[in-house]
């Protein structure tokens, strides 16, 4: 693992007025209306646009019905304290404690419609974040090399991007380790190996000493000149040694390192003294608000691939008890804040329609509220927002049945949410990875929702 600056620490699926007419018709002649969105779908696809993705994952599992798709006829036991809010767009509700994603809805699509089996965290967040379902479902695993590689590593390997990384993490790895170190699957290249690693930021950009790379002059300048002949004369001695795998990747790991840390256009790019002091109010001076900008500013760089992670700390998703209150008080301020900020801010800089964002985090919770005025684990439904890259904002895809319990219509995997990800990016769904001893590994196997293009 690369880490630079560790610390301790209604229907709008793009169809025609006519079309939707006549879908409640199309049943009698053996057509449903999932069938004619797929045959629309293959019979016009659309070319894929967005040159970035911004991932932004809710470490936690935020709970779907108290923010995305509420259900205010639900006994109150299930429906929860929460009033849902008109959008900008005529006919979506969200939660009234996102006002200001509200104001964006015209951006997104919300899918209500996300299901899996994985109710633990750890194999949960591999299989949302990968694509692919863990090999060990059942289990509360570590971190492994043998896992399928995160979407940041996979455009580490698919895709160069100059002088930056081809797959950036915020806020990490402070969300990937527990309290009990548990190092969780999902954020790493797994079976590509770690030279494959996305860049790892753990800084809290937030804060007034945000600095994740060395200073040019100064001492931090002069030591970092004088480690280069240093690393010059390792690299000298472990030539009897470079047929050994392991010694390629430290290899790799510090010329990657020094030239990243030495990059006038990496400097750049994470300097975020750089932007008015307005603009950074704007998005909210959060770890996840300043993250929010932060992902901007490395997308408009290049970066094909930012994943920004919230912050592990004391107030995150995972909500078994004051539920309510957590998303009130603590969860929901800075996460309507800087997301609502970041879907504008890209939109006015004209960069929206090239970089997709896609906010998602490892399941749902239960419809029903414990008796800790809290809602627990539930991975068979949930809700997935893209924005941006070639989607259609303003629509809902699938939807839930009464309670937010399980999906109701056009139902969509991880495998799917991957296949979505890697279709916008242009990357060829057909594409094998290879692992160590050279087998050929699917990238993915889901079907993108071209639904959502348009």
């Amino acid at each position: 693992m690369l880490a630079i600056g560790a610390m301790p620490t209604p229907l709008c699926e793009g169809m025609t007025r006519r079309e939707w007419l006549r879908a409640g018709g199309l049943s009698t002649l053996g057509l449903t209306l999932p069938e004619l969105l797929r045959q629309r779908a293959a019979a016009a696809p659309i070319a894929p646009r967005a040159r970035s993705c911004i991932v932004v994952f809710l470490f936690g599992a935020p709970a779907h019905q108290d923010i995305w798709d509420l259900k205010p006829s639900a006994p109150s036991e299930m429906r929860g304290e929460f009033d849902p809010i008109a959008t900008s767009v005529p006919g979506i509700i969200v939660g009234e404690h996102v006002p200001r994603i509200a104001a964006q809805a015209h951006h997104l699509a919300l899918v209500r419609s996300v299901t899996h089996p994985d109710n633990t965290h750890t194999v949960a967040m591999h299989y949302m974040l990968t694509g692919v379902r863990h090999a060990r479902p059942n289990t509360n695993p570590q971190n492994h090399p043998g896992d399928f590689p995160t979407f940041g590593a996979v455009m580490q390997k698919l895709c160069a991007s100059g002088g930056l990384p081809s797959g950036i993490s915020l806020n990490a790895p402070a969300n990937q380790v527990s309290a009990n170190n548990h190092i969780f699957p999902g954020f790493f290249a797994g079976f590509l190996g770690s030279t494959y690693d996305p860049l790892f930021v753990p800084q809290d950009p937030s804060r007034a000493d945000f600095r994740p790379f060395p200073t040019a002059e100064g001492e931090d300048g002069a030591r970092l000149r004088q480690r280069r002949p240093l690393l010059a004369e390792i690299e000298r001695q472990q030539q009897a040694l470079s047929r050994l795998g392991d010694v390629r990747n430290l290899e790799a790991h510090y010329a990657r390192a020094f030239d990243l840390v030495t990059a006038p256009t990496a400097r750049r790019a994470f300097d975020l003294s750089a932007e008015s002091r307005a603009l950074r109010d704007r998005y909210g001076w959060s770890a996840f608000g300043q993250g929010c900008l932060l992902a901007r500013r490395l997308v408009e760089a290049g970066v094909p691939l930012v994943t920004l992670n919230w912050a592990r700390d004391d107030a995150f998703w995972d909500t078994h008890a004051n539920n309510f209150s957590l998303l009130k008080n603590s969860l929901l301020p800075p996460f309507d804040q800087g997301f609502a900020t970041l879907l504008d801010d890209l939109h006015q800089r004209g960069m929206l329609d090239e970089t997709l964002v896609v906010c998602l985090g490892e399941f749902g919770r239960t419809p029903r509220i414990n008796g800790n005025a809290g809602r627990d684990h539930w991975a068979a439904c949930n809700t997935v927002v893209f924005a941006g890259g070639g989607i259609g904002g303003g629509q809902v895809y699938g939807t839930s049945d009464r309670l937010a319990a399980y999906p109701s219509t056009l139902p969509v995997t991880p495998e799917d949410i991957a296949a979505t990800i890697y279709h916008a990016l242009g990357i060829d769904l057909h594409t094998e990875l290879r692992d160590p001893v050279g087998r050929p590994m699917p990238l993915c196997t889901g079907n993108p929702l071209m639904g959502l293009f348009g």
